[in-house]
């Protein structure tokens, strides 16, 4: 990876990350500050909301980890699979944290059941996004045992040779 492109990234993960912490210290702020009007439960969405944030940070904290390791050039070890283990963790609970949402959400939805569906259906696409992940885990094995192999394989011609 390029230095323009690491640089990149961390920015955005940066800002994300500034966003998020601004987002969760907002909704605190409300829990305390803010009363429910009777419509929605918001109280349980605040919460819900905090934690997903909660679970964009540890993604992209693990994200960081794992640009480091890839500017470093030991991304393909064992100790890949740790951060991106985290990632999937973080993105089925950020569907978990949907779907809950959901479900407050789908009393008020009555008239209107086509919003829930839709609801259901993003939460769905999140999982979607844990399982591509989850292929790219992988992938990452298949490098990592690759590599181990060729690391092998060089040894026994160095001692050929």
């Amino acid at each position: 990876m390029g230095k323009l492109t690491v640089g990149a990234l961390r920015a955005v993960l940066v800002v994300v990350l500034v966003g998020t912490v601004f987002v969760q210290t907002m909704m605190v702020w409300a829990l305390f500050t803010d009363p429910e009007d009777g419509s929605l439960p918001l109280t349980p969405l605040r919460v819900i909301v905090f934690l997903g944030m909660a679970s964009a940070q540890v993604a992209l904290v693990c994200v960081w980890r794992l640009v480091a390791m890839v500017r470093r050039g030991t991304v393909f070890s064992h100790a890949a699979f740790r951060y991106v283990d985290a990632v999937i963790g973080a993105i089925v609970a950020a569907a978990v944290l949907w779907f809950a949402v959901t479900v407050l959400n789908a009393p008020g939805q009555r008239e209107d059941p086509g919003v829930t569906l839709i609801m259901g259906g993003i939460g769905l696409a999140i999982l979607g996004v844990a399982l591509i992940v989850l292929v790219l885990r992988m992938l990452l094995a298949q490098a990592v045992a690759r590599d181990a192999e060729a690391a092998q394989m060089q040894a026994e011609l160095d001692e050929v040779i």
